[in-house]
């Protein structure tokens, strides 16, 4: 899997949960911008930031990763 395949992932999800890339970054305690970046498949995210992120977004982690 590609970033570019997670960031979709990251976004078809965020989309589906009706949330914007702010309250994502809010909730996790990240800039928005990074959040955008981690979206478009131009920035990784840590291990505690993706999990973070899949706790906002309120999904498991099956859902955005193919394992």
């Amino acid at each position: 899997m590609t970033d570019i395949e997670l960031g979709k992932n990251l976004k078809k999800a965020r989309n589906n949960a009706h949330l914007t890339q702010a309250q994502v970054a809010e909730k996790v305690g990240i800039h928005v911008n990074f959040y955008a970046r981690i979206e478009r498949g131009e920035a990784d995210g840590s291990l505690e930031t993706m999990k973070a992120i899949l706790k906002a977004i309120k999904i498991k982690s099956s859902e955005v990763f193919p394992f």
